[in-house]
């Protein structure tokens, strides 16, 4: 889960890359560094929670889901039906990736309650995403056990905030999102 994707700061064809650097560290892989200790904070939980989704969701739109204000982190648009309005709704998600599926972690910064898209894709399950070549209908599903450890395991080597996430959550386990394309669910 969580494989880094093409041009995204620390993958691999990245670092043979080498980007740019400023006394020899590669600045993409500070960035990355620096991004993954402030998330984890609350601070830095609240500023990616309710904040950059506002500038995200049209980011995205703009860009056909290439660019986001992520520094080196895959994000996507997120649109669910509204479990009681029945309206599209859009949020902007870091993913990962686990073969031709896109892995989600509905962390909400560590908040004790699930995020509402969480509770928009219970109910409907069928999604469509917004990610470059990725982007189309997904169905979506939760990981549970064995698969959810793998996925989870997988989503903290990525971003070590989430199990930062993890204690600040009351108990609440957080879970794994799996997106399958609808036409390989069909």
């Amino acid at each position: 889960m969580h494989q880094l994707h093409r041009g995204c700061a620390g993958s691999a064809k990245t670092r043979q890359a080498a980007g740019p650097t400023l006394g020899g560290v590669n600045i993409r892989e500070r960035l990355r560094d620096l991004v993954q200790r402030a998330g984890g904070s609350r601070a830095g939980a609240f500023l990616y929670v309710r904040v950059l989704p506002h500038v995200d969701r049209p980011l995205l739109r703009a860009t056909g889901g290439r660019y986001s204000t992520s520094v080196g982190y895959p994000v996507l648009l997120l649109t669910t039906t509204g479990a009681r309005s029945g309206e599209p709704r859009q949020t902007p998600l870091v993913y990962g990736t686990d073969g031709d599926r896109i892995t989600l972690v509905a962390s909400k910064g560590g908040a004790t309650s699930h995020p509402a898209w969480l509770h928009n894709l219970r109910k409907h399950p069928r999604v469509t995403v917004l990610a470059g070549a990725r982007s189309g209908e997904y169905l979506a599903t939760e990981a549970t056990g064995a698969e959810r450890d793998r996925l989870w395991q997988g989503a903290v080597r990525f971003y070590r905030g989430y199990a930062d996430y993890q204690r600040r959550t009351g108990g609440r386990q957080i879970p794994v999102v799996v997106l399958t394309p609808a036409s390989a669910a069909r």
